[in-house]
């Protein structure tokens, strides 16, 4: 079985949860809001960990209920840890799931320890890269050249048909991003 991903809109600022799916077992990405939407999504699987590309509440306001209810243990960067966490995220950190694997790239710019999720041909990428542009940097912690060195050298050497799911909105692709970077 191919890797499944779901995305889950939660919250005010529609966040963008997601649920990879691979055999029965589960990852849960930035469980921003609304537990109850994201733990009914996630219904039926073993999730194995849940993670979250960066420490902004809008990404894990619902950590701690979705935490609970399921008993698993949830991983953030480093440079990024909120209470809530148990575990961190390194660069280039391979988790295994179902028959599936998930690499850590770290791209910090939005925030210091800021990260994309690649698995296979999908890269859920936070709020390090949207459609048309990086994230913004105008919180504590953010900066602009290094979301945009981040971009260049971290995502931009993926092949163009990467899927890039962003932390809001809609879907892209590597490809279709290359030209502004």
């Amino acid at each position: 079985m191919r890797m499944e991903l779901e995305r889950i809109v939660v919250g005010a600022l529609a966040t963008n949860c997601y649920i990879l799916k691979s055999d029965k077992t589960g990852i849960i990405v930035d469980p921003g809001d609304e537990a109850r939407k994201i733990l009914a999504a996630a219904s039926g699987l073993d999730i194995q960990i849940i993670l979250a590309t960066h420490r902004h509440f809008d990404h894990v306001a619902a950590l701690e209920p979705v935490k609970q209810a399921l008993g698993v243990r949830a991983a953030i960067h480093g440079l990024d840890r909120v209470s809530g966490f148990d575990a961190e995220l390194k660069d280039g950190q391979v988790i295994e799931f179902g028959t599936d694997r998930l690499t850590v790239i770290h791209t910090p710019g939005h925030t210091p320890g800021g990260c994309c999720f690649l698995i296979g041909g999908a890269l859920i990428a936070g709020d390090t890269l949207f459609p048309g542009g990086p994230g913004n940097t105008s919180y504590a912690g953010g900066d602009e050249k290094a979301i945009r060195r981040s971009i260049r050298e971290r995502l931009m050497v993926l092949p163009d048909e990467t899927a890039v799911y962003p932390g809001h909105g809609e879907s892209t692709t590597i490809g279709r991003e290359r030209s502004l970077y």
